[in-house]
């Protein structure tokens, strides 16, 4: 295994690559070792200042930039990211700890986005409505201007492509704010996009303190758009900060996906296909399978199914080739899911697997807790961790209510054989995304989003770039 951290560490604005030179820097650790590897320059007031000037300046140019040659800077930015996907992915495994192969397919997902964007902007349509002779009225769709951006480390390099690459798209200017932990894969990806030839103040790459650069970009009235993709208590600030300017904003939040699993599904099957989404990311995923909710009649072969699989899921670095699971992204992580599993033993679950911090590094066993009462917080409370909670229901209804029993609604699942039962869940489930016997539910030509506090508004899918258009109405005489 190499060791080796190779990346250039810096921000982006207006075309020029700003390294250290007197800036605050924060440090960048390897959690699978607990070790910093670098040191990753932090934006100044006078940096954003800078940034958002570039950006209202790169929004003229690139809104009157032809769709056609838009859309081929983008394709080209796809295709550097394919032929430079060993390099960013090894930069986000180190960076962030999952598996490279977890690694590499969020690379080839990203560059799918980009595609998928280039190709739907040549298909925004206007109206013409009816009028009488002579008059005419049309309704156009324009970009909305310049967007602040912020995504987060559980998937640094696809969650910000997929905000650039609708938003670049439709001919929108970008500050883009990923997280400090994860900066070389994001700094790579953005060096696609300008050795792709986007031009300069397009697209900025700022980092820093999250809450000053937030407020300092949502502040200012270059800014016509917020799109945040992280925490409840976080988005919700962000809200109030928008609120003042009337930002146009889209919230993907966090969620507390339930799984029904009825007594008509494969069961093995079905094992085979959850366990391994339950331990992706090691649990750090926003529609992370975790309240399962299982069929009174299979619910002690499904606890044992699923307690064998998980022993044996192998932790260690992403780097090594025989690694199922990575660390957690940092240093509070175990602490937080220790304390979870913790208070739920002690309110009568049952530990059927792991329920203990690794030794070295940010990890956590992979853990397995039956018979989760309602009143335990990891019942309650999105744990974003390698822990997968179970209690039995008896009837749908039953299964139903439990499932929408929480404020959260972003992603929701079912497995079940009888496709009458399927259509009725897919109907009653309160979420923005239901898959049922599946678990690839976010596709680059498919709405992404969440209802109730897990957020609202929609990337990915046409729905994704109607976010970052604005509509008007022309109307001649």
């Amino acid at each position: 295994m190499t060791q080796g951290y190779d990346a250039d560490l810096a921000l982006l604005i207006n075309g020029s690559w700003k390294l250290g030179e007197g800036r605050d820097l924060f440090p960048v650790v390897d959690p699978a070792r607990g070790e910093t590897i670098a040191e990753v320059p932090l934006a100044t007031p006078a940096d954003l200042d800078e940034a958002l000037d570039a950006a209202e300046k790169g929004f003229a140019l690139w809104r009157a930039t032809p769709v056609e040659q838009r859309a081929a800077v983008l394709h080209k930015a796809a295709a550097l990211m394919r032929e430079r996907s060993e390099a960013i992915a090894r930069l986000l495994t180190q960076e962030q700890g999952k598996p490279l192969a977890e690694a590499r397919g969020e690379v080839a997902g990203s560059a799918g986005l980009f595609d998928w964007a280039a190709e739907e902007a040549s298909r925004i349509y206007g109206r013409v409505l009816v009028r009488p002779t002579g008059q005419r009225s049309m309704v156009l769709k324009q970009p909305v201007g310049p967007v602040a951006a912020f995504s987060p480390w559980n998937f640094p390099v696809y969650l910000m492509a997929k905000k650039l690459a609708p938003a670049l798209a439709v001919g929108c200017s970008v500050i883009a704010k990923p997280p400090e932990e994860t900066p070389g894969c994001c700094g790579a990806l953005m060096r696609c996009l300008t050795d792709a030839g986007l031009p300069a103040g397009v697209a900025q790459l700022v980092h820093g303190v999250p809450d000053a650069v937030s407020r300092h970009l949502i502040a200012s009235p270059v800014i016509r758009k917020v799109s945040f993709t992280g925490s409840i208590p976080v988005g919700k600030h962000l809200m109030r900060l928008a609120a003042d300017g009337v930002k146009r904003i889209t919230m993907e939040l966090g969620g507390h996906a339930p799984v029904l699993v009825f007594d008509d599904c494969d069961l093995e099957k079905t094992l085979d296909i959850v366990v391994p989404q339950k331990f992706r990311n090691a649990g750090q995923v926003c529609v992370s399978p975790t309240r399962f909710f299982v069929q009174e009649a299979i619910y002690d072969r499904f606890i044992d199914g699923f307690a064998a699989r998980t022993a044996g899921v192998k932790t260690g670095h992403g780097l090594d080739a025989d690694t199922k699971m990575g660390p957690l992204a940092n240093v509070r992580r175990p602490d937080a899911i220790a304390a979870l599993v913790e208070d739920a033993a002690a309110k009568g679950a049952r530990v059927m697997a792991g329920g203990h911090r690794g030794n070295g590094g940010f990890f956590f066993e992979p853990t397995l807790l039956a018979d989760v009462p309602d009143n335990a917080d990891i019942m309650n409370n999105e744990p974003f961790g390698p822990v997968a909670v179970a209690a039995p229901f008896t009837t749908l209804e039953d299964a139903i209510g439990k499932a929408n029993r929480l404020p959260y609604g972003l992603a929701a699942f079912a497995f079940t054989e009888n496709m009458r039962q399927a259509n009725l869940l897919g109907d009653a489930i309160e979420s923005g995304m239901v898959g049922i016997n599946t678990f690839a539910i976010s596709v680059p030509d498919a709405p992404f989003g969440g209802i109730k506090d897990s957020g609202f508004g929609s990337e990915g899918g046409v729905e994704g770039m109607e976010s970052y258009l604005a509509t008007k109405a022309v109307h001649m005489a």
